[in-house]
């Protein structure tokens, strides 16, 4: 008897490479940014939508007719989804998709009855030369991934069950716990680290990523704020943001640096943050969230790497 697959892909992108590679079952599309703004751990439910549609509007101009076209409409069909003996999770080594994928494995067990899971996720495999995310692998690649898909034991989708309501809770501080938790998901721990660090540093109010695409300025002759989108996408890490992401982190900053004889420099406010000589945290305060915790209710110490709420 032919084994019956539903497929969950994160984004538009890696959904028509997998769709090139002909494999069987249902495939349905992840298309969500839950690494920003604010979640609550009830999926699809009314208040998750409502706080969604809100920040999707506000941030990125995303209306409620496209929110519930692109996103909710998979939701009722991954909702649907009876009767298969298998899930594949095809989700990148990034915050951005790590937090998507929580999201959905949180949802799929909470409406499905408990069926194993495999993940497909970027790694180098025997026989592959470098590292490189899912969606710029060849065909031969993409397909050798899927073979060595790896199986999720019910420990690992229970650790991404509670990471998923630890995001949605105001309290980062006991997700900061789960890094030291082993699990199959090989980038989980890292990709945590990335989120605690995303909260404002407790001497300059700027965090880790931020204060990184400020040294960019200062080591690279940058020469526009196109280049400048470029090297901060180019070198963000474990993060995984889209550019229109990336612009508003930029947009964000627009107060530390400045375009001067086409040359991307650091203002007076630039130097002083990045020589954590002056703290920035009222001038930049806001009301955004991420997951269940507004942002500038809590201050990330580098030094003791703790999350301090205020």
């Amino acid at each position: 008897m032919k084994s019956k697959a539903l497929h969950i892909v994160n984004g538009d992108s890696l959904t028509e490479q997998v769709e090139q590679l002909e494999v069987s079952g249902q495939i349905i599309v992840w298309r969500e940014l839950l690494c920003e703004g604010p979640c609550v751990k009830e999926v699809g439910s009314l208040e998750f939508i409502k706080k969604r549609e809100k920040f999707l509007e506000e941030a990125y101009d995303i209306s409620s007719e496209e929110y519930k076209e692109r996103f909710v409409s998979q939701l009722k069909k991954l909702k649907k989804a009876k009767d298969y003996d298998h899930v594949v999770l095809w989700f990148e080594f990034d915050l951005f998709c790590h937090i998507n994928m929580l999201a959905a494995i949180s949802f799929y067990r909470e409406h499905q009855p408990k069926v194993p899971f495999y993940l497909v996720c970027s790694k180098r495999l025997k026989g592959e030369d470098e590292f490189l995310p899912l969606s710029s692998l060849s065909e031969k690649h993409l397909i050798n991934h899927f073979k060595h898909k790896i199986e999720l034991k019910e420990e690992d989708l229970e650790i991404a069950t509670l990471v998923w309501e630890l995001y949605c809770s105001n309290d980062p501080m006991k997700l900061k716990k789960q890094i030291k938790k082993t699990s199959n998901f090989e980038y989980l721990s890292s990709c945590i680290r990335a989120h605690i660090e995303r909260f404002p540093n407790s001497k300059t109010g700027i965090n880790s990523l931020e204060r990184n695409i400020l040294k960019l300025v200062e080591n690279q002759q940058i020469t526009s704020i196109n280049q400048l989108l470029g090297y901060a996408l180019q070198y963000q890490g474990y993060y995984g943001y889209s550019d229109s992401q990336m612009e508003r982190v930029l947009n964000k900053l627009s107060i530390f640096y400045t375009l001067e004889d086409n040359r991307v420099v650091l203002t007076s406010k630039g130097q002083d943050a990045l020589n954590q000589k002056k703290n920035f945290y009222q001038e930049l305060k806001n009301e955004e969230y991420l997951g269940g915790a507004r942002i500038f209710d809590f201050l990330y110490d580098s030094e003791s790497h703790k999350v301090l709420k205020l």
